[in-house]
């Protein structure tokens, strides 16, 4: 299983030509509380780069970037009903959604965790 990072403060965690995909810490904090969760349907194709999903805080509105293209196996019913997860657990049960991935040659362009705290501290 390896993560890596977007300049956009997603992550994404893969397991073969499985992923599973979510905000960073650094961006929930950034956000403040988030109170509404939108995440893709099953089935849904995302490019990357492209609008995945939504994320709403008491202070801003954004969109979630697909950091890989691939097609939507599931999305994370559980921030319908508790957005908070977002907040408690970014990078674990906080999750959007996971896909499966199209080119894993896509995956190049992502950083490393080292390189993501390098760039968050530039920041």
């Amino acid at each position: 299983m390896t993560v890596y990072y977007t300049k956009e403060h997603e992550w994404i965690r893969v397991e073969g030509d499985s992923a599973t995909v979510g905000i960073t810490d650094f961006a929930q904090g950034q956000l403040g509380d988030i109170v509404f969760v939108e995440v893709p349907a099953a089935g849904t194709q995302v490019t990357k780069g492209g609008d995945a999903a939504v994320v709403e805080s008491v202070k801003a509105a954004s969109d979630i970037y697909a950091p890989i293209s691939g097609q939507v196996t599931e999305g994370n019913a559980a921030l319908e009903a508790d957005p908070s997860l977002v907040n408690s657990d970014a990078e674990g049960e906080g999750w959007f959604f996971k896909l499966t991935l199209s080119d894993n040659h896509e995956l190049s362009d992502l950083m490393s965790a080292d390189d993501y705290k390098s760039f968050c501290d530039s920041l």
